[in-house]
Order: C-alpha cells, then structure tokens, then sequence
C-alpha cells in the first residue's frame, strides 16, 4: 500500500509540474520521495522554487489514485522515471517527464531497451516524393540487422506513415501522444493506435492523464519525448517551422544524432530539412542502407554501438534463442561483461559450478554467441 501511495504522489506531481518537470524532479531530490514532497508545506515549495506553486489538493490526489486503479483494470500503466521499465535514454535528459502513460501488449525492455529507438518526424502536408522516402527509409532500417524502433507522434502526413511502415515491414513502433491515453488524436487514427499496442514491438506513450484533449501546447511536450526516447531523429519533410524542427531541435539539445531528407530549393514542404541540413544541425540522407550504417544497425557498424546497447541487444538474441528463464542467459552476459576471461573467473561472475559454467559455454559457442580460444579464454561472438 505504501509502493501505491508513492505512486500517487508521483502520478498527481507529475499532473501539476508536467510542463516543468524540473521543478518536479527538484521537490522530490530535496524531500527524498514524491510522498514526502506532497505532504510538505507549499510555502516551503515556494522558497525552494523561487515562485508561487500550485498546491497540490486532495482532489488531485484522489483523482490519481482512482486514475492508477482504471489503468490496471486497461492494461495500462503509469512509470514512474526511476522504475526499471522507464526507458534509460529518456531518463538521461535532464527535463524528462516525471512519469510515463503506457499502453502495450509487450514487455517494455523489448521495446526501449533491446533494440535503438529511432524517431521519423515529418509535415502532416506531406508530399508524394515524402512518402515514397519515408517508407523506403523504414524498410531500409526494418531489413538491418539490427531492425530498430521506429518512434513517431501518431499525427497526419509523415509521422503515420512512419507507424503503418514499421507496421507493414515488421519492426517495432511507438506513437508518442499529445493527450491522455483514452483521446487518440487525431480521431481517424484510433484503428492505427490498436495496430500499434496489439503488434509484437508496439506501444502508445504520453505523460500527460487520461481525459486530456489535444491543445497546441501539448504538442511540444510530445516532441520533447519523441526526441528524448531516441539515439537519432530522421525528420523526412518539414517547412520552415513546424513541430518537426522543434523536435530536431531537442535532438540537438540531447546530445543525439539528426538526419533530414533533402528537397527542392523551392518546395515549401523541403525549407525545414534543407535548412537543417545547410546550418549543419543535420545529417543529409542519400540512401537507406547508407542510412542503417551511420546509425550503426548493421553488423559492420556493430562495434561502433555504445556498449550498453550491445550489451542489450546480446541478451535479447540470448532470450529470443533460449528463454528468459535460461542458465544460458546469466552464462552469455557473464562472458560480455567479461570478456576474455577463463572459465574459472566466468563460473564466478555468474555464481555457477565450473563444470555448468563449462557446459553452458560449449553450447552458446556451438550456437555462435561465444567463442573460445585454446586457452579456455571467452568472449562473445558480437
């Protein structure tokens, strides 16, 4: 009961600092919990803010608590940023939201956490020339070999294009929201969002509670997910302002990588990329597979990946060939974790007998996920 009430508290805190979610993070690092944050005086919020705050009522917190309970009868869920299931990237950027609404028939490590997350942004007024690019682009990343996520805002034009793409080529997608989980916007697109949550790598994400309607406001918080969820965003066709260069931008800020389709000089729909591309905040696109390479999804650029992702990427070949509940699991991320090492320092790392320690690895090396050298030293096959 006291797991759910800081729940609450976070769900309710997250409601009323959504649009300032460092002000939240910084009332919960000072009181230590978002339970302890609540229940201190709003007096004292104000001094650690340096402003007047909204108090948060009982109302508030009622509203959250019959709002968890709703979730869990749906199959729905709200993540708090320091759960296991909030994703890792987002968590890194010092303004991601407190808490997290998710809607998926998948466990979310095998959506955030196995495989890179990569954004496709667009014009809701795409053209001809923007589809056929955009759908190439995810068939591209969808045939790597390391087929990635596909993370887009569920919107008109490119962004569901990108989804029904990913959908169509058999890659994982996530649609990022501008309201609460129970208000897809735009409406035509709720047989879209069903295909999403029941594909095997799908879900709906927002941070903002279930009855919120879509305002333009919102939109901006969608796109600073988008871009926080992701190593890279691709933006396929912008003017020269829109939400598409807003969540380039936040790319930019996060330290991630941008990519942006060229268009013609005098093509309204092309002004965004090709000033993307001209000031240097973007990446030109010439060509999906050249694309899947300098996102490092393919296995020559494999050992460019960050080594978490790696590491991510190993176990979820391990669990996909073996199950999740394998000795073989602990066996192979020992050898990753250690790599090079005997079979005497492997049997300890994974707190195995030598003699199981040495079965396991004749198998994975039969399989092709370890080798091992005259030596009896290991190290994965990646």
């Amino acid at each position: 009961m006291e797991d759910f009430n800081e729940k609450v508290c976070l769900c309710a805190l997250n409601r009323v600092s959504g649009n300032s979610p460092l002000s939240g993070r910084e009332l919960i690092d000072h009181y230590g919990s978002a339970s302890a944050a609540v229940n201190a005086p709003i007096e004292e919020w104000e001094a650690l803010l340096g402003g007047p705050c909204e108090p948060i009522s009982q109302k508030i917190l009622d509203e959250s608590a019959a709002e968890l309970e709703k979730l869990a009868t749906e199959g729905k869920r709200f993540i708090g940023m320091d759960e296991d299931d909030y994703p890792t990237l987002l968590r890194e950027c010092p303004d991601c939201p407190l808490g997290l609404y998710v809607h998926s028939g998948a466990p979310l490590a095998s959506i955030f956490e196995m495989r890179p997350c990569i954004a496709i942004v667009g014009t809701r007024d795409i053209s001809p020339y923007g589809k056929e690019w955009c759908r190439r682009i995810v068939k591209s990343l969808a045939d790597a070999d390391i087929p990635p996520v596909i993370v887009s805002g569920l919107a008109f034009g490119a962004d569901a294009i990108a989804h029904m793409s990913a959908l169509e080529f058999g890659t994982g997608t996530v649609g990022v929201m501008a309201t609460g989980l129970d208000k897809v916007y735009p409406w035509r697109h709720v047989p879209l969002a069903g295909q999403i949550v029941d594909s095997p790598c799908g879900a709906l994400v927002t941070d903002y509670p279930c009855g919120t309607s879509p305002v333009a406001l919102n939109f901006i918080r969608r796109n600073r997910i988008i871009a926080g969820l992701c190593r890279a965003t691709i933006v396929i066709e912008s003017k020269s302002k829109g939400g598409s260069l807003l969540t380039a931008r936040y790319a930019v800020d996060y330290d991630r990588e941008v990519y942006a389709l060229p268009g013609r000089a005098d093509d309204v729909r092309s002004e965004g990329c090709n000033s993307l591309i001209a000031t240097k905040m973007a990446e030109l696109i010439v060509d999906g597979d050249d694309l899947a390479r300098k996102l490092g999804l393919t296995s020559s650029a494999r050992g460019r990946m960050p080594l978490r992702e790696r590491k991510m990427l190993f176990k979820d070949r391990l669990v996909r060939r073996y199950g999740e509940t394998s000795p073989l699991i602990s066996i192979g991320l020992a050898v990753m974790d250690n790599s090079g090492a005997g079979l005497e320092e492997l049997a300890r790392a994974c707190c195995r007998s030598y003699t199981d320690t040495l079965q396991g690895i004749a198998v994975l090396q039969a399989d092709g996920f370890v080798t091992m050298d005259l030596l009896q030293r290991c190290s994965p096959a990646v």
